[in-house]
């Protein structure tokens, strides 16, 4: 487990004078989880409050209460003693989520595809042809994406789903990322984004559903097949270069 924080200065600073109407903890939050979604925050990293006390120019209180509101969201978990570090789960538990998101995602294609609106499909739109642009750029193209599914289960208008979604959502970082980063999986993914944006222009609830179902059962396969080539490399034995450093290193 790792702590990972960069020197560069944030627009914190600024988003805590302009927001008044947010506490501090909740802004503290919201950035906590951008560093989560961007993967700057991974798997296993702990939080440390006094670093991220000085990064984001805060007392140590909001942040121990931004971290108590992530723990609740499953994005973070509290070990005894130890402090408080970013959720890691098993592929067991990935793949059941994908299944249940799937299903969530089918339910709000065809709700939506009956009520959007041409600001709706406007917004959608434009982070399509972002995400195209960032298409050899993961650490661009994750966050466009992220943005753009949550869009689309926002603007079914079904609440209970957005929130359900949403959780469902948080807990997938990790893997949702690594599904995207075999060559050519962000360019596959983005023709899937156009082909639902399609359905929806046209309206056409079944298609969309169906579209969207298959989209989160195709970041799945993904995931997988990148889980699969990454244990058969494990398993390979190592080349004698390798085999003659490690005994070096063994002392053996």
């Amino acid at each position: 487990m790792n702590e990972v924080y960069g020197n560069t200065a944030l627009e914190m600073v600024t988003a805590l004078r302009i927001r008044r109407t947010e506490t501090l903890a909740s802004l503290v939050r919201k950035e906590l989880e951008r560093m989560i979604v961007s993967g700057e925050l991974r798997a296993g990293d702990r939080l440390n409050e006094s670093a991220l006390a000085d990064r984001l120019g805060v007392s140590r209180g909001p942040i121990r209460e931004a971290c108590r509101g992530l723990e609740q969201s499953r994005l973070v978990e509290v070990v005894v003693n130890r402090g408080t570090f970013v959720r890691q789960i098993s592929l067991q538990d990935a793949l059941d989520i994908y299944d249940v998101r799937s299903a969530l995602f089918g339910v709000a294609g065809e709700t939506l595809a009956a009520r959007i609106t041409p600001p709706q499909l406007a917004t959608l739109s434009g982070l399509v042809e972002a995400m195209a642009r960032a298409a050899d750029d993961i650490d661009a193209y994750y966050p466009l994406n992220v943005d753009y599914h949550a869009k689309l289960v926002e603007f079914s208008g079904n609440a209970r789903l957005v929130t359900t979604y949403r959780s469902l959502a948080q807990e997938l970082h990790l893997f949702r990322r690594q599904g995207l980063v075999s060559e050519g999986s962000m360019a596959v993914s983005n023709r899937e984004h156009r082909a639902i944006l399609e359905a929806l222009a046209q309206r056409d609830a079944a298609r969309a559903s169906t579209l969207m179902r298959e989209h989160i059962l195709a970041g799945k396969k993904r995931l997988l097949k990148l889980t699969e080539s990454e244990r058969a490399g494990a398993a390979s034995p190592a080349p004698d270069s390798q085999r003659r450093r490690k005994r070096l290193v063994a002392g053996t």
